[in-house]
């Protein structure tokens, strides 16, 4: 049976009220929530998790199944709140230990890739990004800089609706090309089984929520949402792309206020 990393991940907990446990993106780490956090943390108490290989968890590698479990070990019952990578992880939590899971929140998450060409595919693009950051002992190419990393990362078009001070750079600066590395390596989307034919299994109340102007994941969170039946939703974010929480924050915690409270 898999177990949860060693080493606690880092997280820390604001406010009061009922729990929201907040799992980032990659690069990212859990005091990077645009404005979104601090709305939260008026009426919730909120739980802002370093992920595996980020921040203060920089040390911890861990699979997505392990890292699951991670996050409900400093967690407990909550609502989970991910995004990207993060919701990649909460929806195995949620599979995984159901009992914890109050609802669930996945912003511009996926249940995997399907074709095994593909998935391997993008297993092999991650490995080879995860060499540029952390070469092999036997490699001649020295790392590339982080930030020279982090600004590369953030070009890509799927980010093209952030505002520059949005894109919270300084903050991802807290991380290292070596933990990076181990999360591409351990938790990349090509390392993830899919999912789809567990997600009806899913009896908590799931929100999903993406971007309007990122087609590709609000396609499968319609996905998503059909696969898991009546108790899911999916609120799309007009105007914003694939980071809505760092675009739309005001929206996005709207959103997740719309949630029943726990019984």
């Amino acid at each position: 049976m898999p177990t949860p990393p060693t080493t606690s991940l880092h997280h820390q907990i604001r406010g009061h009220g009922p729990r929201l446990v907040l799992a980032h993106g990659f690069t990212q780490t859990g005091r990077l929530w645009g404005t979104m956090d601090d709305r939260l943390t008026s009426d919730h108490q909120v739980v802002q998790v370093d992920m595996p290989g980020h921040g203060d968890s920089a040390r911890i590698g861990a699979t997505l199944v392990d890292g699951a479990l991670g996050l409900v070990d400093v967690g407990g019952r909550a609502t989970y709140v991910g995004y990207s990578m993060g919701a990649r992880f909460c929806l195995h939590a949620a599979l995984a230990r159901p009992d914890a899971v109050d609802a669930l929140v996945l912003i511009s998450g996926t249940a995997g890739i399907d074709d095994d060409d593909e998935r391997r595919a993008r297993r092999n693009s991650d490995m080879a990004l995860a060499d540029r950051l952390d070469p092999p002992e036997a490699s001649p190419e020295p790392p590339v800089p982080l930030e020279a990393f982090l600004r590369q990362w953030m070009a890509q078009p799927m980010f093209s609706n952030l505002e520059p001070d949005a894109d919270g750079i300084q903050e991802r600066l807290r991380n290292t090309g070596p933990g990076l590395a181990s999360s591409l390596r351990l938790a990349g989307t090509g390392t993830q089984r899919p999912l789809w034919g567990l997600l009806g299994r899913l009896s908590m109340p799931v929100l999903v929520v993406t971007g309007e102007e990122d087609s590709k994941f609000t396609a499968l969170g319609a996905r998503m949402v059909d696969a898991i039946g009546a108790n899911a939703e999916h609120v799309v974010i007009p105007g914003a792309g694939h980071a809505p929480h760092l675009e739309h924050p005001r929206s996005v915690a709207t959103v997740i206020r719309s949630l029943p409270p726990p019984e």
